[in-house]
């Protein structure tokens, strides 16, 4: 009798498979030695299943049992969660080179994303080529002052969006989130390809917001293919396949740009200043590191990347600095009477105004610390063993610095779930990296290279919502009811968008 596969009973192949996944999972491995504490996982799936909706708040809520650096098992994946300012110090200045690396999920492999990014893309020579890149001609500081006056035309721009959605509206109110991106975008667009790229009206505006809130989302959601390995073959979440869906409508909006300047140069048109997208296309290799030339796929991840990456996180944090004002209407209040002060009501706030606006600084810094946009930044991976803070730490460990938690560390800020910006009034606490109690942009190597733009941006933005207009929450609705509930995805939006009703305050 010929032996096949459908004359074993289904109950017995159910049973073989089990087995074989619990030796795959629990099969033994030599200790190198101390494991940092940590809960109490379940078979296969160790900790995945308890980490929740918001893996950061259930993170932080396990410092008080296991300490401010835990170990987790997620599905097979090793994984260290840092969570104090001292930890993150040891990391970040002692070992930094050995946690460089990153941990890339599953669904940020489709279309080999990961390969063509500064963000995701493993430490080594093309790392190092896009991170020279981006900081020497894309937000070197002297380009940044040379584009003041683009910032400033862009925010124009926002205030004539949030007028105009407000018109269209029925209630007249405006779900801020929209305009806010629409600036950080055409910003970056225009840093990047000297042009503004999206409108408020323009239908395709609203399909790449959409799209890429559903990458953002996908890119920070748990998923089972990424730390059982063996299942990433079935994608059985479907998450890859969202992702390559959305992708493809991001990649193509961003590339049609890419295309034209492509054929401009093939045509003999070349721009007289250039811009960064000029410098991707020119680049060459110095024969030392990374490669000779990037190709026209990774120029199109990349710039694709910036994109998300600079104008998902600044128009987050400008709209949850903007909550905060407006459910603490004293500071709302002592806010605006400082930008009046300073800048007056004959004009618009303007970037040279921001080192006279001290209380602004503070307000940023609060709001930061409160909502860091990256809750655990993005996941290194140690490229080696590693002895850190007595514990042995093996190679290809997922490392989160739960950069939300540190910012509610009670040891290092007094009342720190409460909006606070006077904590910040005559102290050097700054978020470049150095100070390890307020983190968000991260430290070290990977440090996010778009903080000198960002700190720009949402210190401009917030001064120009609370100078240019008055804005009304709707009838019934008081400050108080404006929530604090979080939606992760890779970054940490508003779960409930803000929605005001703008009142134009100045005629000019």
């Amino acid at each position: 009798m010929e032996w096949s596969l459908n004359s074993i009973n289904p109950l017995t192949i159910s049973i073989l498979i089990g087995i074989l996944l619990l030796i795959l999972v629990f099969k033994p491995t030599k200790s190198s030695g101390k494991a940092p504490p940590g809960p109490k996982g379940i078979p296969i799936f160790g900790n995945l299943l308890q980490l929740g909706d918001l893996p950061h708040e259930t993170m932080h809520k396990w410092r008080k049992d296991y300490g401010s650096v835990i170990w987790l098992k997620l599905g097979s994946v090793n994984t260290m969660v840092v969570q104090s300012p001292s930890a993150a110090a040891e990391l970040f200045k002692k070992h930094d080179l050995p946690f460089a690396d990153r941990k890339v999920p599953d669904v940020l492999t489709a279309y080999e994303f990961n390969e063509g990014t500064l963000g995701m893309n493993q430490f080594g020579g093309f790392w190092r080529v896009l991170r020279r890149l981006c900081s020497m001609e894309f937000l070197v500081n002297k380009r940044m002052n040379e584009t003041t006056e683009l910032r400033h035309r862009i925010r124009d721009n926002m205030e004539r969006w949030i007028v105009e959605e407000s018109e269209r509206s029925k209630d007249g109110k405006v779900q801020i989130s929209h305009c806010l991106f629409l600036f950080a975008f055409n910003l970056v667009g225009n840093l990047m390809l000297s042009r503004d790229l999206l409108d408020a009206k323009d239908p395709e505006s609203r399909q790449f917001f959409e799209c890429m809130n559903t990458i953002l989302e996908l890119s920070g959601t748990p998923n089972i293919a990424d730390y059982l390995r063996w299942l990433k073959w079935m994608d059985p979440a479907g998450m890859k396949r969202k992702m390559v869906k959305n992708l493809d409508v991001t990649m193509r909006i961003a590339g049609k740009f890419i295309q034209e300047r492509i054929d401009d140069r093939k045509a003999g048109k070349f721009r007289e200043k250039k811009d960064y997208l000029d410098v991707l296309l020119d680049y060459e290799g110095d024969g030392k590191d990374g490669p000779d030339r990037i190709t026209e796929k990774n120029i199109n991840i990349h710039i694709t990347e910036m994109f998300f990456a600079g104008s998902e996180t600044t128009s987050i944090s400008i709209e949850w600095g903007f909550s905060e004002l407006l459910r603490n209407p004293q500071t709302f209040n002592k806010l605006r009477e400082e930008v009046d002060r300073v800048v007056g009501l004959n004009r618009r706030v303007e970037e040279k105004d921001m080192e006279n606006l001290p209380y602004l600084q503070a307000v940023v810094k609060e709001t930061l610390r409160l909502h860091p946009a990256l809750p655990l930044l993005l996941p290194r991976n140690t490229m080696e063993d590693t002895s850190y803070l007595g514990y042995k730490i093996p190679k290809g460990t997922q490392v989160f610095v739960n950069a939300w938690a540190i910012g509610r560390d009670p040891d290092a800020w007094a009342d720190p779930l409460a909006f606070k910006p006077e904590r910040f009034l005559n102290s050097n606490v700054e978020y470049k990296g150095q100070h390890f109690d307020l983190i968000p942009f991260g430290s070290g190597r990977r440090i996010c290279v778009g903080f000198p733009l960002a700190h720009r941006v949402v210190h401009l933005a917030i001064a120009t919502l609370v100078h240019s207009f008055d804005w009304d929450l709707g009838p019934g609705i008081k400050p108080q009811d404006i929530d604090r509930e979080e939606r992760l995805g890779l970054t940490l939006r508003k779960r409930n968008p803000l929605y005001v009703i703008p009142n134009k305050r100045l005629n000019v």
